[in-house]
């Protein structure tokens, strides 16, 4: 169809188009045409114009001969009258003849007869003297109506002379009617001829068209140009064959290919002379592909295609030699394979920041597609992530490809010392490649170790290329390329190849090396940040999980804080991003957390002041110019846990809130106001919220990583939380197994921190609480209580620093403080004294002067107590002091104790 419709689109618009041959053809026929009837009217006009004239002349000299001598004209002459007797006669004749008139002169010019009756009597002047002498003539003559004839015969009397002239006029244009009769005819005739000649072209026209399929002349010599051209210069023989097996054509290229004799066409292709299989195939109407024929010397490509529906029946055959071809598409195909491993290589070396499997990447890929073992050794500080200072020949093998048998080389993980002399102390000390053709004849390499040389020489191992890995510069390591029995062995070629290969590997160990150096700095960071162990408590069973993100260290920390009062704080947060930069950043936040903490803050308001100190950092580095390094995001959870009255203090700012289990296995996520991120706040109070946890109960702190993943959204994931931890009482370390098998992603993308806690309380057989007036005469009453209770509970040896440390509290509080004054005492791992007052003054430590008879009060405290400190409340303050119950501040104290302590403020210079 394509073809038919390229020929439709070919062929002329009209038949007769002045572009086909049968149009110049017809235009030919139509010129010749024209020009035979041009010539044939050209000719009929003067040859009628000649006889015109001829007959004029005769016709005139016999009409005026006959009136000349016509009887009784003499007679008529010599009348009185003669234009009487002569004029009729005259008319009549001058009708007869078909003259324009009959003309008699005297010989004196006057006229006696003439056609225009006016002119009769008229002198006329003419050369009539020729007719006068006795001479008729005739002559041609343009007169006033045209071309005419006159013929002039004298009237000669009996005796002889002449006595008048007859003269006959007449036009030539009256004979010439006669052509004018004829040129229908003759245009007739020519019109005929024309159409003829029409049809003629015409069935040219369609009989060429049919013959050319449409094509114009300019096209048949366009194509029989570029035929003629293709033929003779295409560097790809050409042979058509006919559907007798005949060969009908062959260009050079094909008689230089099969050598065909001058003679080939007109031949069969069974005659032609080349080999039998491929004269099989010219002389058969199988078509062929890239067939393969040997002729002579040479590989020939041979495609053969029948010509038929697209022209006669026969078929065209290509042929092509691929001797040369073969030769360049083979190393063209290694090319190409070697291109490809790159490529390869690309995709599969680096694919984790891994030191070793990197360097196992490498040696896998090219087995087998370039060697047939790879070993692969490295510095021992790179495999540690150090960089390392200078070239060393001791190395340790991480990775062998290709060997079955393992024990002919170093295994893994064995330290090699090679000798100088060896291919790869040679590689790595001058980084640049060696290649060793024949390990058979290589001294350096069957000295390092002979018997294991000569093992790996009868394994067929024959050849070695050994390649420095070098990466900025600085030698990490060496490739070992090994090819044995049919592999052939290594060339120069190989060797470009194996460093583009090496360098390419080099960079992704390199880049390994430098993670695993910023990995470990970053792990020994976070956990020199992190709690070593968790503090002891009592209010408290806790346990702890922390895993890093897959990506490396994160910024996620947890904390488990002792506070006064037997109180415990549980502390969970979160800084975004992964490295050092996060790392030390949650550092700087943990330790901003302990230091609040230990001013014995609300929950609400040490996150306040958290977030204004993160804000601050954010404003200090972009101040200082440090683009990308503020807290990008940081979050913190806060719980503050009393187990004496069983409430849980909880403040959180961009961070997911807890998960409480209940002693009877239910699982609740309370209500937790959520405020903006660390640092987002822009001074705004923080919200809290506080809960009664029955003893028992199980605290479950988690950052998002644990819960949210990117194939896991937070619903999904508190969902999966809430069915891990429902059921049974577990104890928090089975509980955080539990939860990290359940919800561990296989590869975390964030970090995970988990901090599991079960409550405790402290009961009232271990607290005593007593209301004290704002008068000094109460504080007896209550030492003597207080001394009563430690001895109820078994702390007789308490009770002398107990009685000293409550008397300098109660007193500072009723001097100084506000009502309503009380105290409670604490039985937990220490003896705890809190004096609680409604004044919002804080007392401070100080040494009291020489000349002062007091301000020592707290500095006895200070001294017999462990710790001491103040926290501020809703209605006031609470000072608090603790006392060991085991040694420390309680030992060697006594009435010499206090002494001693007494006369120590004293300078002896003031005693």
């Amino acid at each position: 169809m394509t073809g038919a419709s390229g020929r439709s689109a070919r062929r002329p618009r009209f038949p007769l188009s002045v572009r086909s041959l049968a149009g110049q053809v017809f235009l030919l026929q139509f010129a010749v045409v024209v020009l035979l009837v041009a010539a044939t009217l050209v000719a009929l006009v003067v040859q009628a114009r000649r006889d015109s004239t001829a007959d004029a002349r005769n016709r005139t000299l016999a009409a005026a001969q006959t009136f000349a001598n016509s009887p009784g004209i003499v007679a008529a002459l010599n009348s009185p009258d003669p234009s009487a007797v002569l004029q009729p006669h005259a008319e009549a004749a001058r009708k007869a003849a078909g003259v324009d008139a009959i003309i008699v002169y005297r010989l004196d010019g006057i006229t006696l007869t003439h056609s225009d009756p006016h002119q009769i009597g008229k002198h006329v002047i003419g050369p009539y003297a020729q007719a006068a002498a006795g001479k008729p003539f005739t002559r041609t003559f343009q007169g006033s109506l045209g071309l005419s004839v006159v013929s002039a015969v004298p009237v000669r009397a009996p005796d002889g002379s002449v006595v008048a002239i007859v003269a006959v006029p007449v036009r030539v244009e009256k004979v010439q009617g006669r052509v004018d009769r004829q040129l229908p005819v003759l245009f007739g005739g020519a019109a005929g001829a024309l159409v003829i000649a029409v049809s003629g072209s015409a069935l040219v026209s369609r009989r060429l068209r049919r013959q050319t399929h449409g094509l114009g002349p300019a096209e048949m010599t366009r194509m029989y140009e570029h035929h003629d051209a293709v033929l003779h210069a295409v560097r790809e023989g050409v042979l058509i064959i006919g559907a007798d097996g005949g060969l009908l054509l062959a260009n050079d290229e094909a008689r230089r290919l099969l050598d065909l004799p001058a003679d080939a066409e007109g031949r069969h292709a069974g005659d032609l002379g080349v080999e039998e299989d491929l004269a099989g195939l010219l002389a058969s109407d199988r078509p062929a592909t890239d067939e393969v024929y040997l002729t002579a010397d040479r590989l020939l490509a041979v495609n053969k295609r029948p010509t038929a529906p697209h022209g006669p029946v026969g078929s065209v055959v290509t042929l092509r030699d691929t001797t040369e071809l073969r030769a360049l598409s083979g190393r063209a195909e290694v090319a190409r394979e070697r291109l490809k491993l790159l490529y390869d290589a690309g995709g599969r070396i680096g694919t984790t920041l891994d030191v070793k499997r990197t360097a196992e990447e490498l040696a896998e890929v090219a087995v087998p597609r370039f060697a047939d073992v790879v070993t692969v050794e490295l510095l021992d500080p790179v495999l540690a992530g150090g960089e390392p200072s200078a070239v060393n020949p001791e190395v340790r093998r991480v990775a062998v490809a290709g060997m079955e048998e393992e024990h002919l080389l170093y295994p893994v993980g064995e330290l090699i010392r090679f000798v100088p002399t060896h291919p790869v102390s040679q590689s790595m000390l001058g980084g640049r490649a060696v290649l060793v053709r024949d390990l058979s004849g290589d001294d350096g390499w069957v000295a390092q170790d002979p018997e294991r040389s000569r093992r790996i020489l009868d394994q067929g191992i024959h050849s070695l290329l050994a390649v420095p890995l070098r990466a900025r510069g600085v030698v990490l390591g060496a490739a070992d390329f090994w090819r044995g029995r049919s592999s052939p062995p290594f060339d120069e070629e190989d060797v470009s190849f194996a460093e583009e290969l090496v360098a390419r590997a080099a960079v992704s160990v390199d880049n390994a090396r430098r993670f695993t150096r910023e990995h470990t700095m970053a792990v020994t960071l976070q956990h020199s940040m992190l709690p070593r162990e968790l503090p002891e408590q009592s209010a408290l069973d806790v346990a702890c999980r922390y895993l890093p993100a897959q990506a490396g260290v994160g910024g996620d920390w947890f904390d488990v804080i002792p506070l006064s009062g037997a109180r415990v704080a549980l502390v969970v947060g979160d800084v975004v991003g992964h490295g050092l930069h996060a790392a030390a950043t949650m550092g700087r936040l943990r330790t901003a957390v302990h230091n609040f903490s230990g001013l014995d803050m609300p929950a609400d308001e040490l996150l306040g002041r958290l977030d204004e100190l993160v804000a601050q950092i954010d404003a200090d580095e972009v101040t200082a110019g440090e683009d990308g390094q503020g807290i990008t995001g940081a979050s913190c959870q806060y719980a503050v846990y009393d187990p004496v009255s069983g409430q849980l203090a909880i403040a959180t700012m961009g961070h997911p809130g807890p998960a409480l289990v209940r002693p009877d296995g239910t699982v609740e996520f309370p209500p937790v106001p959520v405020s903006p991120p660390l640092g987002l706040c822009a001074g705004l109070p923080v919200e809290s919220t506080e809960l009664t946890v029955p003893e028992g109960s199980r605290l479950v702190l988690f950052t998002d990583g644990l819960i949210e993943d990117r194939d896991r959204d937070l619903d999904t994931g508190l969902a999966a939380l809430r069915a891990a931890l429902t059921g049974p009482d577990r104890t928090p370390e089975a509980t955080c197994a539990t939860v990290m098998d359940a919800l561990l992603p296989e590869r975390p993308t964030d970090d995970i921190a988990l901090l599991v806690a079960r409550t405790h309380c402290l009961g009232p057989d271990r607290v005593a609480e007593w209301q004290v007036p704002r008068d000094p005469a109460a504080v007896g009453p209550v030492r003597t209580a207080c001394a009563r209770r430690l001895t109820e509970w078994g702390l007789e040896e308490n009770v002398f620093t107990a009685e000293l440390i409550l008397s300098e509290l109660i007193t500072n509080a009723i001097r100084y403080g506000g009502e309503p004054i009380s105290v409670r005492l604490l039985r937990d791992r220490a003896l705890i004294f809190e004096v609680a007052d409604g004044s919002s003054t804080s007392p401070r430590l100080r040494r009291a002067k020489a000349t002062d008879e007091g301000g020592r009060g707290l500095f006895l405290v200070a001294q017999f107590a462990e710790r001491w400190g103040t926290r501020y409340t809703g209605t006031g303050k609470v000072i608090w002091a603790e006392q060991s119950l085991h040694g420390g501040a309680a030992e060697g104290a006594g009435v010499e104790g206090l002494g001693e302590i007494l006369l120590g403020q004293w300078e002896d210079s003031a005693l």
